[in-house]
């Protein structure tokens, strides 16, 4: 009888051994809609489809740092509220800011929100004629260094310091979703937001995340574009050429603004790209510095920073389109 017994639940257990699911590796691509763009995410040899997981991810990102969700932390500051307890997103966000406020010299702002509002870029559609008076009001609230983190709270020197962190978000979103990816030990993946870039690995057949970028000036190949090899790196893009407003008068502003004078006037820099083995969250700070500082000064500044590859386009002194940059194109 024991005998019986014992090859019943051996027989059982055999039983349920042979009918384990077996697991399925897939290659997954991923796309939506977040922070005003869309996304394009890529990762290979995973088991899951993880979009509900990301989606989720950028809805609390949205929640704390949205400045075009009133209900927001982000947009509750804003309005004067000293009781809003941020998040570790929030936190982040701000020391990366911080730090590369610093390092650039306060090029790199995000208490720019008020005058990115009032030459109209910003959630509030306000003017794009800013007299000297009130330019020199707003100049009055711009300055990362009147903004602290005091607990998990935010201490600002004045109440009418507006926070913007949409020069960093979307990069900071793309490194989420790698810290995301890392914590479910994908090894191989692209994750795109809006243009801007991080990857990691390799793609199938152990080839590069190699991407194409448009050459305006000339062609490394027959089609147009520049080859960049983007493996275990981040890229970051900033540029006026497309997001810009005229004024009654005719006068051209664009969306970056010096966070030094306030201005919003067209420089001959029209666009940045910085690519680096960094957090994406920092080569778009960069780039969002960069268009600030212009073209000489970013030349300085690049010299004592060589881990920063960049693509510069410029209108030269003849008001042709120029190019200049650092990095290395292959073939």
């Amino acid at each position: 009888m024991k005998h019986f017994y014992f090859l019943l639940v051996f027989s059982i257990a055999f039983l349920f051994s042979g009918c384990k699911k077996e697991v399925v590796f897939k290659d997954y691509t991923l796309q939506g809609a977040v922070f005003g763009t869309t996304y394009k995410i890529t990762y290979l040899h995973a088991t899951t489809n993880y979009q509900k997981s990301i989606d989720s991810l950028f809805l609390k990102m949205n929640s704390s740092l949205s400045t075009y969700i009133p209900t927001s932390d982000i947009s509750r500051i804003n309005n004067g509220d000293a009781s809003v307890v941020v998040d570790a997103y929030f936190m982040e966000v701000l020391e990366k800011s911080k730090q590369i406020f610093l390092e650039t010299d306060g090029f790199f702002d995000p208490t720019v929100g008020n005058l990115v509002n009032a030459w109209g870029f910003g959630p509030k559609k306000e003017s794009i004629n800013l007299t000297a008076a009130q330019l020199k009001e707003q100049m009055q609230f711009v300055g990362l260094d009147k903004v602290k983190l005091v607990g998990n709270k935010i201490s600002k020197e004045s109440p009418e310091i507006y926070l913007d962190f949409n020069s960093i978000a979307k990069g900071f979103g793309i490194d989420v979703v790698a810290r995301f990816l890392d914590s479910k030990e994908i090894e191989n993946y692209l994750v795109e937001i809006g243009g801007e870039i991080r990857t990691n690995g390799l793609k199938k057949n152990k080839q590069p995340w190699v991407i194409k970028l448009v050459d305006p000036i000339a062609s490394y190949d027959s089609s147009g574009f520049k080859n960049i090899n983007l493996s275990n790196k981040s890229m970051a893009t900033s540029g006026n050429y497309r997001k810009f407003r005229i004024s009654d008068t005719g006068k051209k502003y664009v969306h970056t603004i010096n966070p030094k004078t306030g201005d919003a006037s067209e420089s001959n820099l029209l666009s940045v790209s910085v690519i680096a083995a960094l957090d994406c969250a920092d080569v778009d700070a960069y780039a969002t510095a960069f268009m600030a500082m212009g073209l000489e000064k970013t030349k300085v500044f690049l010299l004592k920073n060589l881990h920063l590859e960049v693509i510069l386009l410029f209108t030269n002194t003849e008001g042709n389109l120029s190019e200049y940059t650092n990095y290395t194109f292959k073939n």
